[in-house]
């Protein structure tokens, strides 16, 4: 369980007594519409992990599974080795779909929640974190991940790591037992006419290459950074990166200016962190940070059953790097940055280069024709707290980050000199209140981040347009307060929402949609008695996903907790009562 902050004279004591009591939507080019299909009922009753994400669609073929580890035991922080073998009966691709799938589990008992990674042949193949148990509860749950784009890596043989660090013992006169279990395979499904393969990139670079962990970034001067000598025929670009926040961080959407965080007794760096994408020293991208709670974040009750947005599952966050790919293929070495403005102490990033080739030449030539990306600059701060005589301090800070850019670049091919023009607009608004006194500690955060693009795709005859849009609105409700008793309560509340858009055009004519809505609000209070022993707690939550898009695929799914067990599960309400596919 991770707690946030008490009244100043109380904080001591009552952090340790809560933690006794006790987180990118990304298409290759050109790339056909993707549907979707629900994942097994989730058992009203139970208090059972759940989400109302949906799982990954699955071609018609018959797929060939590659077991990966099978109830792999994670009691200590090695990282577990696997072999992974290409499948036998399915070829050697290009295959219609790959998919991930893990099933996870905890023994019951007393354990944080931890983060889990796995890679095969140093690239992320699954970023997320675990599940808390109870005494009663020993939670398992379900995640799977596609992951076609990564066919060039899985034809031939590599190893593998399965990285769940985790605790089980005696500390500070707690004992954590809750053991962790995980197995995971890859299924293979062959194309045919019925099922036509996806372009997939033909080359698949890890950041740091080999090394199959992430990379820790404590502060903005921090680099994720790898040099690569890469392939003459460069026609496209992509890095995929996911940045979680850990430790100091973990919080960082409730941060304060640093002017003033002493005071507050709070996190700095503000409640603004960034992810910067660089090519050899200047700026190339930007990643929004999505600010994902974990099942022990803040109040563990908030997240049983129904989790925040992608707890279990990190969505990884696709920049187009493809103005760039003529720079890239000069035959020079390149070196791929990643880094997070304002970190403080600590990010976990992990990223993967992607890269489609021309098959019709050895060799491409072109140019970078405009960026006007400028380095990362810290966001617009204001601040207006007091403090009265008797030491409460009240006020509020705004934080305000936005850029608008252009990349532009063009590529010789065999097939004639492709061009791509990106418009792009990331926003980003922290605003806070605080209430810091001897009997009460108030906070709330309403936050926005957002990216807005534009891709023109100039190939021959042909223009291309993809427009993207990506929010991610979130607000935060935190309140401690001491009754005249000496009894006290923490009530939190928290909305998370991930909402996507894309449309695609062919010289002006819409030709494809996809939109995609998750949202989870999760509320509750806990109850003390003025002795310190937790008398109780009332709490809430829904949960809430839709996916549809214009060729006619439609899911959704609406989940409904209270006092930690589901309540309700309605499938198919946006869809005319039926999720179709």
């Amino acid at each position: 369980m991770h707690v946030l902050r008490a009244p100043r004279s109380f904080r001591p004591s009552v952090d340790a007594l809560l933690v006794g009591a006790a987180l990118c939507f990304a298409t290759a080019p050109f790339a056909r519409a993707q549907v979707v299909v629900a994942p097994t009922l989730p058992q009203v009753g139970s208090s059972n992990p759940v989400s109302a994400e949906p799982g990954v669609k699955r071609p018609s073929t018959q797929p060939c599974t590659v077991t990966l580890f099978s109830n792999l035991e994670f009691a200590d922080y090695n990282n577990k080795t696997f072999a992974y073998t290409p499948p036998a009966g399915c070829g050697s691709g290009p295959w219609a779909k790959v998919v991930l799938t893990a099933d996870l589990t905890v023994t019951a008992g007393r354990q944080y929640d931890r983060t889990a990674e796995f890679y095969i042949g140093g690239a992320n193949v699954y970023f997320g974190t675990t599940a808390e148990p109870r005494k009663t509860l020993s939670p398992s749950w379900h995640v799977e991940r596609d992951i076609t784009d990564l066919s060039a890596l899985l034809r031939s043989s590599q190893t593998g790591i399965a990285s769940i660090g985790n605790f089980v013992g005696v500390s500070g006169g707690v004992t954590y037992d809750g053991i962790i279990y995980a197995s995971a395979a890859l299924e293979f499904y062959p194309a045919n006419l019925a099922n036509l393969p996806l372009p997939a990139p033909d080359v698949v670079l890890p950041m740091p290459g080999g090394t199959n962990t992430t990379y820790t970034l404590n502060s903005t001067s921090d680099v994720l950074a790898a040099t690569f000598s890469l392939p003459r025929n460069i026609e496209a670009a992509y890095l995929d990166v996911i940045s979680q926040s850990q430790g100091g961080d973990e919080f960082w959407y409730t941060c304060s200016p640093n002017e003033v965080a002493a005071e507050l007794g709070n996190c700095g760096n503000t409640g603004f962190r960034e992810t910067e994408i660089s090519i050899d020293g200047k700026p190339a991208g930007i990643a929004p940070v999505y600010p994902w709670i974990y099942t022990g974040g803040i109040d563990p009750y908030l997240w049983e059953p129904t989790v925040g947005v992608q707890t279990l599952d990190f969505k990884p966050y696709r920049v187009d790097l493809t103005p760039f790919a003529g720079m890239l293929s000069d035959g020079n070495p390149h070196t791929v940055g990643v880094s997070v403005l304002n970190a403080d102490g600590y990010f976990a990033d992990t990223a993967t280069l992607l890269l489609f080739l021309d098959h019709g030449s050895q060799q491409t030539t072109g140019e970078l024709t405009n960026n006007t990306l400028p380095q990362p600059t810290p966001p617009y701060v204001k601040n207006d707290y007091q403090t009265s005589a008797l030491g409460e301090i009240t006020g509020n800070s705004l934080v305000v980050q936005q850029r608008t850019f252009n990349l532009a670049g063009y590529v010789n091919t065999s097939h004639g000199r492709v061009q791509t023009s990106i418009d792009e607009t990331v926003d980003f608004a922290n605003y806070q209140t605080i209430v810091d006194s001897s009997i009460e500690y108030l906070q709330t955060v309403a936050q926005a981040s957002g990216a807005y693009s534009v891709t023109h795709t100039k190939d021959g005859p042909l223009d291309f347009e993809t427009d993207r849009v990506m929010v991610y609105p979130f607000t935060f409700t935190y309140d401690y307060q001491v009754n005249a008793d000496g009894s006290f309560f923490i009530a939190s509340q928290v909305n998370q929402q991930d909402y996507s858009y894309e449309k695609q055009l062919l010289d002006g004519f819409t030709y494809y949609t996809r939109y995609g809505d998750e949202n989870v609000n999760s509320s509750d209070t806990l109850n003390y008695a003025a002795s310190g022993a937790l008398s109780g707690h009332t709490g809430s939550s829904t949960a809430y996903d839709q996916q549809n898009d214009s060729l006619g695929s439609c899911y959704s799914r609406q989940l409904t907790a209270a006092d930690t067990k589901l309540t309700a599960v309605l499938d198919g309400a946006a869809c005319g009562g039926t999720n179709k596919q």
